[in-house]
């Protein structure tokens, strides 16, 4: 395998939940670190949303590796911020035999 190109500054965050004292919670999100990456676009597709369309695009990001447990390591149900881009994991795996670089599968959701 080829090192790919980690040219992108993506910002891993976790979710944060806050408990509203109702019974309910608040979600934020807390930074986690800077990982550098590349993004390789996948497919996307139109869905509904209350409000309005909304634009699913998915995409394949990959990071150096990290130790499992590492707070530096992406793992589904945390996001990447670009910006004002977001990208939800979904899913995350080794990318090579030697485990250099993570694939994390990506979500990023566009109101249409």
């Amino acid at each position: 395998m080829r090192p790919p190109q980690l040219n992108r500054r993506m910002v891993l965050e976790s979710p944060l939940r806050t408990g509203d004292g109702a019974g309910g919670y608040s979600e934020s999100w807390v930074a986690e670190g800077v990982l550098w990456a590349t993004i390789q676009p996948r497919g996307g597709r139109e869905a509904a949303s209350v409000s309005g369309p909304l634009s699913l695009q998915r995409a394949r990001i990959t990071v150096r590796a990290a130790a499992p447990g590492s707070p530096a390591r992406p793992r589904a149900g945390q996001r990447f911020r670009e910006g004002t881009r977001i990208f939800v994991i979904e899913a995350v795996t080794e990318a090579e035999p030697a485990g250099r670089y993570l694939l994390c599968e990506t979500r990023e959701e566009v109101q249409a």
